[in-house]
């Protein structure tokens, strides 16, 4: 198995320049808009992550076939603020189409929810 590159700063400099400011700037609308959303978002980091890795999948919405992991009983009554990773990935969609993972959202969402 090959082994993934590391998220770091500067990851999608070349893929998605603005990625990382696009994030932030999401983030602060959402911290103006609700301040408890930024702690929300931080959460979301640790209940995405396990031993093998992120991957995004609590974000994963029901579809007919699969019951998703927003409205999952280990999730609906503990995470909130999906709506802000979602408005982050929306403006990320924008400017670079099918190049930010969300994975990767939530981790630089997390990041920089810590830093406001």
């Amino acid at each position: 198995m090959a082994a993934a590159e590391t998220l770091r700063p500067g990851f999608y400099a070349q893929t998605c320049p603005e990625a990382e400011a696009i994030v932030r700037y999401e983030m602060m609308k959402a911290m103006i808009r609700e301040p408890r959303s930024v702690a929300s978002v931080m959460r979301f980091q640790f209940h995405d992550c396990f031993v093998n890795g992120c991957d995004a999948s609590l974000l994963l919405d029901d579809t007919p076939n699969m019951l998703g992991e927003k409205l999952a009983l280990s999730n609906i009554n503990s995470l909130r603020s999906f709506e802000v990773v979602d408005e982050v990935k929306e403006a990320l969609e924008k400017a670079c189409p099918g190049v930010v993972s969300c994975a990767d959202v939530i981790i630089m969402a997390a990041r920089d929810a810590v830093a406001l």
